[in-house]
């Protein structure tokens, strides 16, 4: 894969990595990419899935449950999966 045409890649938000994705997805189930073109934009893809994974395992970690008192009060946060 050549990381010069997807040095890009790593300035996106989750959004826009998702975006250019799709319009990847699209490119090909249509079928109307030359070969050599197809490679290339298949390998854009998966580095975009990458990123994409990363951004959603980065979110993933940022995401915190709320403790509760007894009283149902907000007393502070931990890490949602208990770690």
């Amino acid at each position: 894969m050549d990381t010069e045409l997807n040095a890009d890649i790593q300035a996106m938000s989750f959004e826009q990595a998702l975006k250019a994705l799709e319009s990847i997805v699209d490119d090909l189930e249509r079928g109307e990419v030359p070969l050599d073109q197809s490679i290339r934009i298949y390998e854009r893809g998966e580095a975009l899935k990458a990123h994409c994974d990363r951004l959603l395992k980065a979110a993933e970690d940022k995401v915190e449950k709320i403790r509760l008192s007894r009283d149902g009060k907000p007393t502070g946060t931990e890490p949602l999966d208990g770690a």
